[in-house]
């Protein structure tokens, strides 16, 4: 019999974990012995907070990240066909989502291995039931391109889809680049769009403001090097 593949959400922040993941994940990370993480020493950080009493030395761990080859990965799933539970634990929020654990999870498939997500925080559906906008309909788009010419194209090719398709669009972005990408956004898009910015979700920190653009040119929070999330609609 196989073992069975957990995603396990982990925190977005210092965060007291009792308050965003349920008793049950850290009562069935306990549990297992194999992980694959994007980055072994924040994984066994989180390992150690979720419980201080468990012998880091005694598990495995499996490094998947943009720099593990194709091949390397494949092999991951040994410890499963032997019977094995294993877990993924992404750097932040849910495996699977803008992490390179969904290309291990579409693995495990082929091979008919049974895949069970855990519940926990996602940054970026906090950030869109937060935002006021449509939940019906919207898209994840992940980072913008970094060079100016390029993320102009693809905000105004996208905002329209805003208008005529009255889909919020939904971006990410890496917490050294939030200031340039917030004044990007207020410079390309219509002054008459709505922009939801939620920074350091979950956070005692946390902040979260809808405004139109034309609004937040009044307005410019601090969001160098916090964890943000950007949404756009109508």
């Amino acid at each position: 019999m196989f073992g069975t593949l957990f995603l396990f959400p982990t925190h977005l922040g210092d965060t007291e974990l009792s308050q965003i993941l349920p008793a049950f994940n850290i009562e069935l990370i306990a549990r297992i012995q194999y992980f694959i993480v994007e980055d072994i020493r924040s994984a066994r950080r989180f390992l150690k907070k979720c419980n201080n009493n468990i012998n880091i030395d005694k598990l495995h761990f499996f490094e998947l990240n943009k720099r593990t080859e194709p091949t390397t990965m494949h092999s991951f799933i040994q410890p499963l066909l032997a019977g094995n539970d294993m877990g993924i634990i992404s750097e932040a929020g849910c495996p699977a989502i803008a992490d390179p654990g969904a290309d291990f999870v579409s693995i495990a498939h082929q091979h008919n291995i049974r895949v069970i997500p855990l519940i926990g925080p996602s940054s970026i559906l906090l950030a869109l039931i937060a935002s006021g906008f449509n939940g019906q309909s919207f898209a994840f788009n992940g980072y913008l391109p970094i060079p100016k010419n390029e993320k102009s194209d693809v905000l105004k090719k996208q905002e329209r889809r805003i208008y005529t398709e009255n889909q919020t669009q939904i971006y990410i972005e890496t917490p050294y680049r939030n200031r340039q990408t917030f004044a990007d956004i207020l410079q390309i898009c219509k002054p008459e769009t709505k922009l939801c910015v939620a920074a350091d979700l979950t956070l005692p920190s946390e902040y979260i403001q809808t405004k139109t653009i034309n609004a937040w040119q009044k307005e410019t929070p601090e969001l160098n090097k916090r964890p943000c999330v950007f949404v756009l609609y109508k």
